[in-house]
């Protein structure tokens, strides 16, 4: 539901904004001039710097990659990168073609193993952070820019090591094989979000990529079909204010992000099919939720006034709700009980018992963002050995059984320093305003209090009130705004 610094389901060009709270003038607000995230920073111990060690073993690693045999000259292919604006550590890059009813996705994502060697000071230092930490005034990276923004990075028109996999897809999307291997690539192109979806609406789009809405919505109708579990919530991010100040905003997702995450996804599930079929891999899981759970998420929409036919799964019901209406925005924050339990399984001897992601709605691996992620890097070697038929490398076989709680203890931070950040950025908005009156719309409730949804500025906060119902549009009071505490309070008005 809120991001600190980054980017529901697409609609034909973006997906709105929720109007749950309209009526009040917006009006301009930002923290005091030179305001930043220093403190979370401090609160977190989060690094400022690398390792000496490391930074010089970036540098020889650079000069001199850890794999340099064994890869296919791929350079042919004009493969794009499809990313934010302004983005540099260029993980994947893509080329989408037709092949004869169905179609070819090649999909490149950088080779990271190629630049950090098993063992290392730099592995060590990557193993630490576990992964990129997104903070609105900088990131904290996994790896040091000069590898990750430079040579690592599938920049355009640069020779770059990587992971080269090949899906071929049916004419309904789906997966009929798939095969990876190291390559040599080089982007044709540089591309970002705004600019591909304004080219795929002029029907101008770049010739890798103007599959992307066939496919895209293809894999959409297949997430659908698996029972995939996805929540339209309002997605908060911290945004300069232009004056030297931070804000709360709302980013509308664009059509095309969803669709190019599906090509993400699509590789992940396919990693996870080849580590299962081998026995031996680490995937990301989420369990299925439990009966009882789902009956109480039905009894919450019904109390809503939300039509859900018993012989509908929540994956379709969920689909069929437009979360731009407060009573359709409450159920989608109490679905979240549905995606309890995320965590990372690793496995050696065989496929473990419970290897379902239940938001994708099968076996899913990250192995797509190793600039940013550290399993990915290890998610990568076990694919490469099992598509050649070669033994997984011994150093990933001994780093397996310690990733889960590595990437879980990173998650863990992300998590926390992502609210943080967001909770401060909402209490710098507020500041000021202790007193006012705001229209709002009831996402929780519990005893005494719940949980609002305020439109202008964008917060989620706390509500104290007896008779609070989800769904409900209510008009609240701001009795606290406290940056130094970070918290944001709001009570019945």
């Amino acid at each position: 539901m809120a991001t600190a610094a980054r980017a529901p389901r697409g609609g034909t060009d973006a997906v709105a904004a929720p109007d749950l709270g309209a009526g009040r003038t917006p009006r301009p607000r930002r923290s005091a001039d030179g305001c930043d995230f220093a403190a979370v920073r401090a609160d977190f111990g989060l690094p400022a710097e690398f390792p000496t060690a490391a930074l010089g073993e970036v540098e020889q690693n650079v000069a001199q990659p850890v794999f340099e045999a064994d890869r296919v000259d791929a350079t042919e292919l004009p493969l794009v990168t499809v990313d934010p604006v302004g983005a540099k550590d260029l993980d994947q890059a893509v080329l989408l073609a037709r092949r004869g009813t169905g179609f070819r996705v090649q999909y490149a994502i950088a080779d990271v193993a190629a630049f950090v060697r098993p063992g290392g000071a730099l592995d060590a230092e990557v193993r630490r952070r576990g992964q990129t930490l997104y903070l609105p005034d900088g990131n904290v990276p996994l790896h040091p820019t000069l590898l990750s923004e430079g040579a690592a990075s599938l920049l355009p028109d640069q020779v770059r090591p990587a992971v080269l996999w090949t899906i071929d897809l049916d004419s309904d999307g789906v997966v009929t094989s798939a095969l990876v291997r190291r390559a040599w690539v080089r982007s044709a192109a540089q591309l970002d979000y705004e600019a591909v979806q304004r080219s795929l609406r002029a029907g101008a789009a770049h010739p890798a990529i103007e599959l992307l809405p066939v496919v895209g919505r293809l894999r959409r109708e297949q997430a659908v079909r698996r029972g995939a579990i996805e929540l339209g919530l309002p997605e908060q991010q911290v945004e300069s204010d232009g004056a030297g100040g931070w804000r709360v905003a709302l980013r509308p997702r664009l059509v095309v992000e969803e669709w190019n995450a599906e090509i993400s996804l699509l590789t992940g599930m396919c990693a996870a099919e080849m580590m299962l079929d081998a026995g031996i891999g680490i995937l990301r899981t989420v369990p299925d939720p439990e009966p009882p759970t789902v009956s109480a998420l039905r009894r919450s929409a019904a109390r809503l006034g939300v039509e859900w036919p018993e012989d509908l799964p929540p994956a379709e019901a969920l689909a069929g709700l437009d979360p731009v209406r407060p009573e359709a925005l409450a159920v989608h924050v109490a679905a979240t009980r549905l995606l309890r339990g995320a965590g990372y399984t690793s496995f050696d001897s065989g496929p473990p018992p419970k290897p379902r992601h239940a938001g994708i709605g099968a076996a899913y691996a990250h192995v797509t963002a190793p600039l940013r992620r550290l399993v990915d890097r290890y998610g990568a070697e076990v694919c490469l050995a099992v598509s050649s038929g070669s033994p997984v490398p011994e150093w990933v076989r001994q780093a397996l059984p310690a990733l889960p709680s590595a990437m879980g203890s990173s998650d863990r931070v992300a998590t926390q320093v992502e609210r943080a950040c967001l909770a401060q950025a909402q209490a710098w908005s507020l500041a000021g305003e202790v007193g006012s009156v705001f229209p709002a719309t009831v996402l929780r409730t519990g005893s005494g209090d719940g949980e609002v949804f305020i439109a202008e500025p964008p917060v989620i906060a706390r509500c104290a009130g007896d008779d609070l119902v989800e769904g409900q549009r209510i008009r609240v009071r701001l009795t606290r705004a406290d940056p130094h505490r970070r918290e944001v309070t709001f009570t019945t008005a």
